[in-house]
């Protein structure tokens, strides 16, 4: 079985002092890569604390390890942040080929006690974040006609989940960009996909039971992300469960549907089991094929 290596490529990966992104670090630099490692060194919620700065140690336990590393703790929420982090890729190593949008916090809250405080700042670190970081190494990727993303959503984005209506917007807002991310960048040879976690970290620890430490670790979850970032891997555009070994694609896909007999709202109530049909259902890969299906729908 040939090795899946990354030599001569350059990887950044935001939010890797801990927990899941430093698993993905350390993995991509085991198989070769030059990686920028990216935190902020903030706590769980995203407030300032004074925590010794992990990118720095996740890099230098990289280089003592052999490989290639650049330490990088600037705000990714930000546009002057996503900039520098990735112009201080450019000025280390030249390139960059992968980019591994990871840094995220958790406000938990019920909606009823959510604050816009709460909102904005998780959006801004798992959304806005994602876009921008994307955003400031688009074009070297266009340039370069090659580029790996892998975005991460969570279960809560896909599925819900109470108290988290502010990570749940977020993470849902990064597979509509994923998928956006895709289309946009076939022609360069760039792929984008998205990978909704299930890991015991610092940010998941309370969800979990103690036992679930080691079968949830982030390593298991870091094997995904080293094939969606390998130029092997063709695949774009998708999301994918992870966790504890198990991988699963999880796909938006549109039922049968049912055309009403006059459009009232008491057709609506009558072919209403109808409308809810799951089976045979179609996948669209764009809007363009989810129209073409809707307007065969009402043949």
């Amino acid at each position: 079985m040939a090795e899946l290596r990354f030599d001569g490529r350059v990887a950044i990966v935001t939010g890797a002092g801990h927990g899941l992104g430093r698993s993905h670090a350390l993995e991509l630099a085991a198989r070769g890569a030059k990686v920028v490692v990216n935190d902020v060194g903030a706590a769980a919620d995203g407030s300032r604390g004074d925590e010794p700065a992990p990118a720095e140690s996740v890099a230098e336990e990289i280089r003592a390890r052999g490989g290639s590393a650049l330490a990088d703790d600037a705000d990714v929420a930000t546009e002057d942040g996503a900039g520098s982090l990735v112009d201080a890729a450019l000025d280390a190593y030249g390139r960059v080929d992968v980019v591994v949008n990871n840094a995220g916090i958790l406000r938990d809250r019920s909606f009823k006690n959510i604050t816009a405080a709460d909102w904005d700042a998780v959006i801004g670190v798992h959304l806005r974040g994602t876009f921008l970081v994307t955003r400031a190494v688009f074009g070297h990727l266009r340039e370069n006609g090659y580029g790996r993303i892998v975005n991460t959503t969570s279960p809560s984005g896909l599925f819900g989940n109470f108290g988290q209506s502010n990570s749940a917007a977020a993470k849902m807002g990064v597979i509509g960009l994923t998928k956006t991310l895709a289309l946009e960048g076939a022609a360069y040879d760039i792929t984008a996909n998205a990978i909704a976690p299930v890991a015991y970290t610092r940010l998941t620890e309370d969800l979990f039971p103690p036992g679930a430490r080691e079968l949830l670790s982030p390593e298991r979850v870091s094997p995904l992300v080293a094939w969606l970032a390998h130029e092997d891997c063709e695949t774009t555009g998708e999301t994918y469960s992870v966790g504890g070994g198990r991988v699963a694609r999880v796909f938006v896909a549109e039922g049968p549907g049912a055309v009403l007999a006059d459009g009232s709202a008491e057709a609506l109530r009558d072919t209403w089991p109808d409308v809810n049909a799951e089976r045979p259902y179609v996948i669209p890969r764009n809007l363009g094929e989810q129209i073409e299906a809707h307007f065969q729908g009402l043949t």
